[in-house]
Formats: structure tokens, sequence, C-alpha cells
């Protein structure tokens, strides 16, 4: 499969699953060093704009920063992912590949388009059926976003994409609440 470099000065919607559909996050604490990670390797040349992290996948929403060549940019993903990949083979002395492949991307270059990923992202916990309501999901990016204690995203980039804090929680609750009608008619 070929793969689209990733480019500074744009968007992209960054995600990957388990190897096997096996889960990639095992406990709580996985989770919190995946995002230590994401941190220490991705905020060098990204602003993170949404995440979510679900047990099996996970979405990653970033803007490349600019001045960063495109190696330099891929190589801080790679180590952000093998670093973490190690950690979980270690951790639970297992061996070989975490996740299914390298990491696929989507290069955003549509503000409505870069609005609907970062709702389905935060919605992806209700839609997968981990919660009943991804407002409280844990590992989602939405409470963060809405928050005034310090944060890994670009805050106030989001709720300036979606004009506001109102508009952010309507239109991602009109969003959440036609994913429950949906299982509610199944």
């Amino acid at each position: 499969m070929n793969y689209e470099p990733l480019i500074e000065g744009n968007y992209y919607h960054i995600y990957n699953c388990g190897n096997n559909k096996e889960n990639i996050f095992i406990e709580d604490r996985n989770y919190e060093y995946f995002l230590i990670l994401l941190k220490k390797h991705v905020l060098p040349c990204s602003d993170v704009l949404a995440f979510c992290l679900l047990k099996n996948h996970f979405h990653l929403l970033v803007y490349l920063k600019e001045n960063f060549e495109a190696k330099t940019i891929s190589q801080c993903y790679s180590n952000f992912f093998n670093a973490y990949a190690k950690a979980i083979n270690k951790s639970y002395d297992r061996t070989g590949s975490l996740f299914k492949d390298r990491f696929s991307r989507i290069k955003i270059t549509d503000e409505t388009y870069l609005k609907s990923l970062i709702v389905y992202s935060h919605t992806n916990p209700t839609h997968h059926q981990f919660t009943d309501d991804f407002r409280g999901y844990k590992y989602s990016s939405y409470k963060s976003t809405l928050s005034k204690q310090p944060t890994l995203l670009n805050r106030d980039f989001v709720l300036n994409l979606f004009e506001n804090r109102e508009n952010f929680e309507f239109i991602h609750n009109d969003k959440g609440l036609r994913i429950k009608e949906k299982f509610l008619l199944e």
C-alpha cells in the first residue's frame, strides 16, 4: 500500500488499529502512556486538534507545523508508534506487531470535513458502543476541549473552528443523539 507523505502545513486524520483486531490498550495506564508519548514525540512537529483512544483503535486529528521536512515529521510519528508498541510488548510479554500496519492518514483540505472528523472522533465511543454517552468517555479530547485546564490540544483553534464553545457542544450533542437513536431503532 502506498502512503501519502506527511507534509507540513496540512491537516491530517491519523488512525490505526490493533493487529488482527487485537486491543492496543489493555488497561488505563496504557492510554495514559500513549498520551505521554504523543506529547513527547508528536507535539514538537504537530498541533493536536482532537483524539479518541478506543481499546482496539485510535483517531488523531493534527495539523503539521510548518518549517518541518516530511522526513522529520515521519520520524516523529514513527518514534511515537514504535515507542508505544515496544512498551506494550515489554509490559505484556508479547512479540510481533502491535498495529495492523503503518498508520493510515488522510489529508484534510476542507474545513467542513475537518469539523465533521472532530465530531466523528469524539462520538466514536458511542458509535462503537463503548459508552452510552461520549461526553463522559475518559480517553477522548472532548472534555479537554471544553475544560479550562492545561491541555496538549490546540483548544482555541478547535473552539474557533466551531465558532464558540456552545456551538461545539450543540453540534456534538446533536450527533450523539442521532447515534443513540440509530441503536434504539436497530
